[in-house]
């Protein structure tokens, strides 16, 4: 079973190649690698280069530009030959060498499963030794999507035949496309699901969904905008109780 890692370059060039190495040290031999590169000048691409030899033709990568995150995600699926995929942030890595392994091996053992999902752990962006947050996805059912709730984005991987089904990210989305993408294929379509009780990746904290008041708000805005164009019953008190999950989260930390 060949499995579509996909990653967009969008961050630091510096943490890419900790990202493509974490790749490369993947127990699962069936990977296809795509890097999608909004045209950066930065050294991205050097760095892609100068490491593709190391993949033995298991990476394909592009250079363009693009309108956003989300634009760049969708090339990536289009470009993509696995049967399962899953995006790898350009500041994250992969928890342990055996993850794509054990998703694989889930995929294999139901042929009715359509995407899994598990954990991840958020640490400092300097000292990643160091845990901010974990985020559990253990207690994720599909009425919690009402709440604005979701499975970790990062631990969530696909059979690519939902992405025909229901389509790519929606681009209208500047922060929660992945949210909509969610209501889209658990809410609406209802796929079959399964939880993998273990650590996906490792995240750097901060990024576009979590810088102050002013995203928080566009994040709020756009997932009622998705519950009401999707037909989720949500409100914006609804929305809200969110919150009260991640302080206790950091609570517990």
């Amino acid at each position: 079973m060949k499995i579509s890692v996909i990653t967009v370059t969008y961050q630091s060039v510096g943490t890419l190649e900790e990202a493509m190495r974490s790749v490369l040290r993947q127990s699962w031999p069936d990977v296809e690698y795509i890097v999608v590169d909004g045209g950066s000048t930065d050294g991205t691409v050097e760095t892609i280069r100068r490491m593709e030899p190391e993949f033995s033709g298991r990476l394909r990568w592009i250079s363009e530009p693009d309108h956003g995150i989300y634009d760049a995600m969708n090339k990536g699926i289009r470009m993509a030959a696995g049967e399962v995929v899953g995006i790898l942030n350009s500041d994250d890595f992969f928890a342990a060498p055996d993850v794509l392994e054990r998703v694989a091996a889930a995929f294999a053992s139901d042929a009715a499963l359509e995407g899994v999902y598990g954990d991840v752990r958020y640490v400092e962006p300097e000292n990643t030794a160091r845990t901010v947050r974990h985020y559990s996805s253990a207690g994720f059912t599909r009425k919690k999507l009402v709440y604005g709730l979701m499975p970790a984005h990062p631990s969530f991987y696909a059979r690519k035949t939902c992405f025909d089904r229901f389509g790519l990210y929606d681009t209208r989305y500047r922060i929660s496309a992945d949210y909509d993408m969610f209501v889209r294929l658990i809410w609406v379509g209802n796929i079959c699901t399964r939880y993998m009780p273990f650590d996906f990746v490792t995240m750097r904290n901060g990024g576009a969904s979590s810088s102050g008041f002013s995203a928080r708000w566009q994040i709020m805005r756009e997932h009622l905008r998705s519950a009401r164009e999707h037909g989720m019953p949500s409100s914006f008190f609804l929305q809200s109780l969110r919150y009260f999950g991640k302080i206790a989260d950091l609570l517990k930390k």
